[in-house]
């Protein structure tokens, strides 16, 4: 956040932030997460379509459509991070580089070679699971404090969850219960803090 910006928000009665002061919330550090969090959805968004574009032959044509229904709920992930980011007095990184590399997704490149299924596979599994670590950080920071935020992100945990359960189940034959969208890009636990987002058609715009 730029000092003009915060030096403009501190002369403003914004009484959605000065509750949350007395509540006890750090503003400033959820704030930070939430643009942290945000910048590992979208670019995990854009790893997994890369990743799923590499899921060649027969089992790569039955994977596709679990990276599918994960790198669409990511995308729903990211825009459910924005509007809160904005009423708590934050704001998206001007440059989308910076955005990017405050992720620290690297890992989701490519593995040698491209179309290996196993590593593509744990791959998604490791974003899954660093994605829990984030959003639990926030829920734990939030909870008692910040009741919209934490509604944000015990509702992205929940879809990080799930997604995490698909891809134990695809590497070590984990059962996970799994009970497949009903359309890609579903996200049952998001959807209303994406409404942006159509329903039913999310898959077409993408």
């Amino acid at each position: 956040m730029s000092e003009d910006h915060h030096n403009n928000n501190d002369k403003i009665n914004v009484v959605g932030i000065n509750v949350l002061k007395q509540n006890g919330a750090n503003v400033d550090e959820i704030v930070r997460l939430l643009v942290y969090n945000a910048s590992v959805e979208f670019t995990a968004y854009y790893y997994f379509t890369n990743l799923r574009a590499h899921c060649t032959g027969l089992d790569g044509e039955g994977l596709k459509g679990v990276i599918e229904d994960a790198r669409l709920e990511d995308l729903s992930h990211f825009e459910s991070c924005i509007q809160r980011i904005y009423e708590l007095g934050g704001t998206l990184p001007y440059d989308a580089i910076e955005f990017v590399r405050m992720s620290g997704c690297e890992f989701l490149q490519l593995p040698t070679p491209t179309t290996n299924i196993q590593e593509i596979m744990k791959k998604c599994l490791a974003a899954e699971q660093g994605a829990i670590v984030n959003w639990n950080k926030l829920c734990n920071l939030t909870i008692g404090k910040d009741p919209a935020t934490y509604e944000i992100a015990k509702d992205i945990l929940k879809e990080e969850i799930e997604h995490e359960a698909w891809f134990l189940e695809l590497i070590y034959g984990r059962p996970s219960g799994h009970m497949r969208r009903k359309y890609a890009g579903e996200r049952p636990h998001t959807h209303k803090h994406s409404r942006q987002l159509p329903d039913h058609a999310l898959s077409d715009i993408t």
